[in-house]
């Protein structure tokens, strides 16, 4: 009578699998969570109160990609020049706000140039103009 040998299972290989995935998962991953941008979304159906609306510098973003500050055109489109006009419009007061006013076609880019030069020159309050659409019943 032959004696069944009971099959043996080596884990040697899968414990090694396992300690490689979890030292890889650990130097893969972020702990530090850096400093990301703050986005104060706007409420809807508020009317602002016409006695609280502050003096703010508005730039206009064209479908072209050109920019206005407080309506007027700028010669070119660089950030120089919108820097240049962003510090004569606001007088070199840092703490009055932006408001960004583009138009529906206007490239993205855009945009986020000119809310990255308002940020460089340290205009901490920047908004987004947005448009009430009446069709919503809200």
């Amino acid at each position: 009578m032959r004696r069944r040998e009971d099959p043996e299972l080596n884990m040697t290989s899968l414990i090694d699998v396992v300690l490689l995935l979890l030292i890889f998962f650990m130097m893969s991953t972020k702990f530090i969570d850096e400093g990301r941008l703050k986005v104060r979304l706007p409420e809807a159906g508020v009317q602002p109160d016409e006695s609280s609306i502050k003096e703010t510098v508005e730039i206009e973003v064209t479908a072209e990609g050109g920019y206005r500050v407080g309506g007027k055109p700028l010669v070119n489109n660089s950030p120089d020049t919108l820097a240049t006009a962003l510090g004569r419009a606001a007088g070199g007061n840092r703490a009055m706000p932006i408001t960004i006013r583009a138009d529906a076609r206007a490239m993205h880019q855009s945009v986020v140039t000119a809310m990255d030069v308002a940020g460089r020159l340290g205009y901490r309050q920047i908004n987004i103009a947005t448009v009430h659409d009446g069709s919503q019943g809200g």
